[in-house]
């Protein structure tokens, strides 16, 4: 066979230790990036792309009042607790003014249940991180003055949803990571294999994370991301990762049962380079189309995948896998017999 894909293929097969080292350490260079991005949530101004007229009035509201005049953060307290829970709240971390809550014809204090409302505006907008980063603290202080006490509000509501996020990452990905590899396994018949196919594909998506950092900070300026930013792309880049290394490592497998596994990996390159790429590219333009839309968290899940596609496809499994298999050799199948049947071609 000829062609660039054969070509790429038998010149991985000459130096793949040199190809493996090179393309690993470019990865993983970018992947040290990924601790610079910024993805503990976007308040509402820093949503657009652009300076639409909602964003400019709402600049200039907290520019002349305090952030949280418009939207205060609301405690729910017992009536004969009103008292006691101002005084410990006051000095709270970012509280300008706290009142109660009370009929706006009468100025009768509203009360249902026993239960009354106190108002505490924040000196920063309600819907950003650093107005969220002050609940903590707030619910610390309320508490101590009335254990029944109850903080709410936009403030309170982007706080709780950035902490189940976070915890949400702790507990999917490694479950989604668990699946895929006893997948892999099953598949392949080989636990060596299906680690390290995991491992590249989880080298691309630091990686991406580690450009998106790079290009969001330092050339598209934006503010942040959304905090679930980083689990979508994991989702999205993982499982279109795996899937075209299933298709490579498929063909391959079939491929050393022939030939043997050096040689499997020069073919399964040549004869499946061409589609897979192909369908790499066309994704990647599809999820690109998504940055043309003027919401950051949507342009920047559209460049995370297009992007973290385009790598995976024309990197990791065109230059990474092929160079780690042919450097493995036929021990890429332990513990499958396959390890011990390599056939010369």
């Amino acid at each position: 066979m000829s062609g660039p894909w054969s070509k790429l293929a038998n010149g991985i097969g000459r130096n793949p230790r040199k190809a493996w080292v090179v393309t690993g350490s470019v990865l993983l260079l970018f992947a040290f990036a990924s601790t610079t991005l910024k993805a503990d949530g976007i308040g509402t101004v820093d949503t657009f792309t652009g300076n639409p007229e909602s964003v400019v009035g709402q600049k200039l509201l907290v520019t002349h009042f305090p952030g949280g005049e418009g939207d205060p953060t609301q405690i729910v307290v017992a009536v004969d607790k009103i008292d006691a829970v101002t005084a410990a709240v006051k000095s709270g971390p970012g509280v300008t003014e706290i009142l109660p809550l009370v009929d706006p014809m009468t100025k009768v204090l509203k009360v249902v249940n026993n239960k009354a409302i106190l108002n505490l505006t924040l000196d920063k907008a309600p819907d950003s991180v650093e107005a969220g980063n002050d609940i903590p603290k707030i619910r610390e202080l309320a508490h101590a003055a009335d254990a029944s006490s109850l903080v709410g509000g936009t403030s309170a509501v982007y706080f709780d949803v950035r902490t189940a996020n976070n915890q949400d990452n702790k507990t999917i990905i490694p479950i989604i990571l668990l699946v895929i590899t006893i997948i892999l396994g099953l598949l392949l018949r080989s636990i060596l294999s299906a680690i390290v196919l995991l491992g590249t594909v989880l080298l691309s998506y630091f990686a991406t994370l580690g450009v998106c950092a790079l290009v969001f900070n330092h050339i598209f300026g934006f503010a942040g991301g959304d905090n679930s930013f980083p689990l979508f792309a994991f989702i999205f880049l993982v499982a279109l990762g795996i899937d075209y290394n299933i298709f490579l490592m498929t063909r391959v497998r079939e491929e050393s049962e022939k030939i043997g596994t050096r040689a499997g990996i020069i073919k399964g390159v040549t004869v499946t380079g061409a589609v897979i790429t192909s369908a790499g590219v066309v994704l990647a333009a599809t999820f690109a189309v998504l940055g043309l839309l003027p919401l950051v968290p949507l342009a920047e899940l559209g460049f995370a995948v297009a992007f973290g596609v385009l790598l995976d496809t024309i990197i990791v499994r065109s230059i990474l896998v092929p160079a780690l298999v042919h450097e493995i050799g036929p021990k890429i199948w332990w513990p499958s017999k396959l390890q011990r049947e390599d056939i010369k071609s």
